[in-house]
């Protein structure tokens, strides 16, 4: 881990941060801190601006106002990528693009490979994150012939194969059966004890719950809560939450995990 980010200290830092898509206004000035060794959760319904606000941390969104830092270096300055793992929302491994398992994780190590050419430390690099989310059986397989949740594992795979500080994930658990859930808890859990800063954008808290020291809730563009997950993690235990509406006559809260 660099040294340039002591313990404690900001690994991204949003300040009054606002953005549009097209002319509508998605992030409405929301302040949101990630310190190093912190597991982050964010949180909202559909459209809250979850998605935009970590796509303003690296760049596919460009900000209106306020300021982007990354390892206390403004983002239009930052250039050390490898640094960063980011496993984005809801995509297949490969893009539509005939590749093997080893095919797409090796393009997540690129950021540290020299002139584009894979050595021997990075190929270990690779066959080390195949192995951290129970993929190594399937190296040599087409990513056209997995499952859902084989591919969100290849995914978070590519992430971690630039053994990242900082790890970004856009839900990595949607859609993703609960085996896969298990394991991807488990490779986040190791990250965080090897000193890995992660923020993710979660539909539910599921499997992660237990690593998350912070939950930020965002409705309509704006920071709801920030401070420690919601005790119950179904949609009504969120901060705000005060629609009014028929339940059953049950009164025993169930944990759905739901935060949708």
């Amino acid at each position: 881990m660099d040294a340039s980010v002591k313990a404690g200290e900001p690994v991204i830092a949003l300040r009054s941060v606002t953005a549009e898509l097209g002319s509508r206004p998605v992030l409405r000035g929301i302040d949101l801190t990630v310190r190093r060794g912190e597991v982050v959760a964010l949180l909202g319904a559909n459209g809250s601006g979850k998605s935009t606000a970590v796509r303003t941390v690296i760049g596919q969104v460009p900000v209106s106002g306020g300021e982007v830092e990354i390892f206390g270096t403004p983002r239009r300055r930052f250039r050390d990528w490898a640094r960063v793992g980011y496993v984005p929302q809801r995509t297949t491994a490969a893009g539509g693009v005939p590749a093997t398992v080893t095919e797409v994780v090796s393009s997540g190590r690129l950021s540290r490979a020299r002139f584009g050419l894979l050595r021997k430390a990075d190929r270990e690099a690779v066959r080390r994150a195949l192995d951290l989310v129970g993929m190594a059986d399937r190296a040599k397989d087409s990513v056209d012939a997995l499952s859902g949740g084989q591919h969100q594992r290849v995914l978070i795979a590519r992430a971690l194969a630039s053994e990242p500080e900082l790890l970004i994930m856009d839900e990595p658990m949607a859609g993703v059966d609960l085996a896969s859930q298990e394991i991807l808890a488990k490779t986040l859990r190791a990250q965080v004890e090897a000193g890995a800063s992660v923020l993710l954008v979660l539909h539910e808290l599921g499997p992660l719950e237990p690593l998350i020291d912070r939950a930020v809730v965002l409705r309509d563009g704006c920071v709801l809560h920030d401070g420690p997950p919601p005790e119950a993690v179904g949609q009504h235990a969120l901060p705000g939450h005060d629609h009014v509406h028929p339940h059953t006559s049950d009164l025993t809260p169930v944990r759905t995990g739901l935060l949708s």
